[in-house]
């Protein structure tokens, strides 16, 4: 990275449906520069309905990174991320002062802006059998394996989301040391200032957009999409939400209308605990996601701390 005026990272960030993506694109904008995303999912080229990614038109008005980039089949990490986020960042700041980087997936956004333990990759046949004993036990019976194995992350990680219940257990069942043992590095300090823009609104606001953005996604065809990966419905991207529910209504276990019901209820959890999240890690400074102008105005401030 080159010397001169100070690079900016501005990272914006919130729950799902707050309307991320058009706040990034309006800032990438103002400041003439690149989008890099940072949400698990939007990566995968199979993943489009149920991922919101952004549409071909918002795409076009200003350029994406890590949209569309790997395929399903592919394992793609946080850690990965890092490494090709961190890369990119410096050739794009051979450009731009200023980039933008938007996503509500907490741990990949951490792991560019705070950097992230170096832990181990357990091997396929482990995370496999793991899958298997979450298709035919359900979540519970590895949210307990991990209460018994790991008590500290038990009580501090996300135990809902499956995806980080069997990457704990996979550490674990690879190494024989808890998960929570490799997690004990400080934050790295990256060469760009980070500043963390959260949006948010009214809570009842809220849970109305994500439900009008579930019914749009089955208009869309999610059910289509959701077919359409079924030979990879163990990877770790399709153990959530919008797609764990439309398999168990291909599988016949639940009807359509309970599928869509379960998706936006778990969407709403989902919500709250990435609100939790970014109000915990990192300085965000919260604004409504509509008030473009008293963001660019906190940035012009030259702010860089609430």
């Amino acid at each position: 990275m080159t010397g001169g005026k100070t690079k900016r990272l501005i990272v914006v960030v919130g729950p799902t449906a707050v309307g991320k993506t058009t706040m990034g694109i309006a800032l990438a904008k103002h400041f003439k520069t690149e989008i890099i995303s940072a949400d698990s999912r939007q990566f995968y080229r199979e993943m489009s309905i149920g991922t919101a990614k952004p549409d071909a038109d918002e795409l076009t008005v200003v350029k994406h990174h890590f949209i569309d980039s790997h395929t399903i089949e592919e394992e793609y990490s946080a850690g990965d991320f890092e490494r090709g986020a961190l890369c990119l960042l410096d050739s794009l700041f051979e450009k731009h002062d200023v980039v933008v980087m938007v996503g509500g997936s907490g741990l990949f956004v951490r792991a560019v802006c705070e950097g992230l333990d170096n832990l181990p990759k357990a091997p396929v046949a482990v995370r496999e059998r793991l899958n298997g004993i979450f298709e035919q036990e359900g979540l519970e019976s590895l949210q307990q394996k991990l209460k018994q194995v790991d008590p500290d992350y038990y009580q501090h990680a996300d135990i809902h989301n499956p995806q980080r219940v069997i990457r704990a257990l996979e550490v674990y069942e690879a190494t024989g040391q808890p998960f929570s043992s490799y997690r004990v590095r400080e934050m790295v300090e990256r060469p760009f200032k980070i500043v963390t823009i959260g949006l948010n609104m009214e809570r009842q606001e809220l849970y109305d957009r994500i439900n009008l953005r579930v019914d749009r996604m089955i208009e869309k065809g999610l059910v289509s999409e959701v077919r359409s990966l079924l030979s990879h419905r163990n990877k770790p991207a399709l153990l959530t939400v919008g797609y764990a529910e439309i398999f168990d209504f291909i599988d016949g276990k639940i009807t359509l209308e309970e599928a869509i019901s379960r998706i936006k209820q778990n969407s709403r959890r989902y919500a709250k605990r990435q609100i939790t999240w970014f109000k915990k890690h990192g300085n965000t400074v919260w604004f409504e996601p509509d008030d473009c102008e008293g963001i660019l105005s906190f940035l012009r401030s030259g702010l860089t701390r609430p």
